[in-house]
């Protein structure tokens, strides 16, 4: 009885939410349709493979006025294999702790590293790349363009010879824009890619530069005479007439490394984690739309170019400009993906609402952190814990607050550039993202997680995976890499062929050193590929409807079923004593993780375990 009085109440707010093919509105804009068909892989190049030791960064190129300190004489390129948790003979000469020093670390990755790794992506199953920021930067990064229509100096094969040709440009005119070794490289990168039926999106920051960024830099030379002294928000002008330099200005965040793009025509009140009305300066906002058209149409041709973008602290950028961005894009390329990132309406308890950015006004997609956090606090009952009544009740919310499309074609985060790895998130019970490092908590969990750990994650992974939305990995993760909210979660990629230094387990805190031996762990990554092949194998898990059949403490199903009569039942039991899941109708059932076979009224499912039941037509 109290089965069927859950099943009752999940479909009256299905219904209410509309989640099972109904949608608010006939005549909206879809986002593109391979967007809820892909597996999205985020790349983050600088730490995924370095292809070509030749063009690693240099001091010259990494060095910004505004570091916190300069980079050191005798600085190096980090061995790629070495102890995360241990300084650099450079950096120990500083006298500074080892979060300060590791934003001057660099390991080397490039653009070749990934063109190296196409096979594995191939046979992973990837279908589409998102790549953390690539465009020119000293940063690690490299959200503080030095220029956003070239690829990093330090990603191509000739770091010299590119310098050399951006001195050419007047790079306020995109007629004088060349190619670069880099960016040619890059191009070449995307055509393999799409030969290999793999989409990729890139990341751009529209809110601010660098300070080394070509307009910034004519604005600090020339003040009040320069072209450019309303892009930025500045405060104060220096007065010539004095010794002192009273010049100032607005950084991002109040970070003077991330000078802002002048926001205009704001009206209303511009509050903190929700959306407010305006645009951007009218020269900036031209050359953005330029840099965009030269990535999405290389020469005028959309075959050449990236599939959309990925649009970071969009809650930081007025409407406006994002109704004429969006615009801009589907001129150039209907099919294009747009995804925003949005973050915390009240740190950290409350996320921000996805609905006034995805729509056909705005967004094809937000990274939607509002599905994770839920599924963190049911699988691996960490605060805010969910039963899973109220873990099916808050996916149902969220879902309902989006027209159909939108929610199909969701990229489905956990872990990413900005947060803890999966499994460290899940072997760590507080609060998502608070404290979320050892550099903030010497408490936390920052090695090898235990089995139990693994599990969860794994539990959570066969959702992920059979759930509405497109999954997503951030990379390395299939690896079974470990490391808490930033930098921790950026170290270098353990690859299958190299071996690694042992790593401080106990890393920054006092005491005795233990350490944890780190590698690629292939039973992981087998298991990913097992969900990748069952969910491009399952049309119904892309496509389908979804509904909640049990909801009951440490019990979850859902069926995801399609036109085509196909239909599969995923059930979890996240308690101790096994549990008789009854079949959805009579027939024979495939589970889909284990190959076993089953034919009758109930099925078991063990403690801490899941199945994957297909029905055999």
């Amino acid at each position: 009885m109290k089965q069927i009085k859950h099943i009752l109440f999940f479909a009256s707010i299905l219904m209410m939410a509309s989640c099972n093919g109904k949608t608010k509105t006939t005549d909206i804009e879809s986002p593109p349709g391979w967007s809820k068909e892909v597996i999205w892989y985020q790349i983050f190049v600088e730490r995924f493979n370095n292809g070509d030791p030749s063009n690693d960064p240099t001091i010259a190129s990494i060095t910004t006025p505004t570091a916190s300190f300069p980079v050191p004489d005798d600085w190096t390129v980090t061995p790629w294999t070495s102890d995360w948790y241990t300084q650099e003979p450079w950096a120990v000469k500083t006298g500074l702790g080892l979060r300060e020093t590791m934003q001057h670390r660099r390991y080397g990755g490039d653009l070749q590293g990934i063109l190296n790794k196409l096979d594995y992506l191939s046979e992973l199953g990837i279908t589409a790349i998102y790549l953390n920021p690539i465009n020119d930067a000293p940063s690690l990064h490299k959200y503080d363009a030095r220029n956003y229509h070239h690829i990093d100096i330090n990603f191509g094969p000739d770091p010299g010879g590119d310098l050399a040709i951006m001195a050419t440009e007047d790079p306020a005119d995109p007629a004088t824009w060349k190619w670069t070794s880099a960016d040619k490289l890059f191009l070449s990168l995307v055509e393999e890619l799409h030969k290999r039926g793999i989409r990729v999106i890139v990341d751009f920051s529209w809110n601010h530069t660098g300070v080394l960024f070509w307009a910034w830099q004519d604005l600090i030379k020339n003040q009040e005479q320069s072209a450019y002294k309303d892009w930025y928000e500045v405060t104060a002008w220096d007065d010539p007439a004095t010794a002192g330099n009273e010049f100032a200005y607005k950084g991002w965040l109040n970070i003077m490394s991330l000078p802002e793009f002048k926001k205009t025509g704001v009206t209303g009140e511009r509050k903190h984690g929700f959306p407010y009305e305006g645009n951007l300066n009218e020269g900036a906002k031209k050359h953005v739309f330029d840099v965009t058209r030269r990535w999405l149409a290389p020469d005028g041709d959309v075959s050449k170019g990236i599939d959309g973008f990925r649009l970071d602290v969009a809650e930081q950028i007025p409407m406006g400009f994002w109704r004429e961005y969006r615009q801009v894009v589907k001129s150039v390329n209907p099919e294009a993906y747009l995804v925003g990132e949005i973050w915390w309406q009240t740190w950290p308890d409350d996320l921000m609402d996805p609905a006034p950015y995805t729509n056909d006004s705005v967004f094809d997609a937000v990274m939607f952190y509002q599905a994770y956090r839920p599924a963190r606090g049911f699988f691996a009952e960490a605060a805010p814990e969910y039963d899973a009544r109220q873990f099916a009740d808050q996916l149902l919310y969220e879902w309902g607050r989006l027209e159909e499309p939108f929610r199909y074609g969701m990229m489905n985060v956990n872990a990413t550039h900005d947060s803890p790895r999966l499994l460290s998130c899940f072997a760590n019970k507080g609060k998502y993202k608070y404290q979320a490092s050892p550099h903030e908590d010497t408490a936390y969990i920052s090695g090898r997680p235990d089995a139990d750990t693994y599990n969860r994650v794994r539990l959570y992974l066969v959702h992920q995976f059979t759930s509405i939305g497109s999954p997503h990995i951030w990379n390395g993760d299939e690896f079974g890499m470990w490391g808490g909210d930033d930098p921790d979660e950026r170290k270098p990629l353990w690859w299958e062929e190299l071996k690694f230094d042992d790593e401080t387990r106990t890393n920054i805190k006092p005491g005795k050193k233990t350490y944890d031996q780190v590698g690629f762990n292939r039973e992981h990554l087998e298991f990913y590929k097992k969900l990748i092949r069952i969910r491009k194998e399952n049309p119904v898990l892309v496509s389908g409807s979804l509904d909640f059949t049990v909801a009951d403490d440490k019990i979850l199903a859902y069926n995801r079923r399609n036109n085509n009569g196909d239909l599969i039942s995923v059930v979890f039991n996240l308690g101790n004593p096994p549990y008789m899941f009854r079949l959805p109708e009579n027939g024979t059932y495939d589970d889909l993780l284990t190959g076993e076979k089953f034919s009758g009224a109930e099925v078991t499912v063990g403690s801490l375990s899941a199945r994957v039941l297909k029905r055999r037509k």
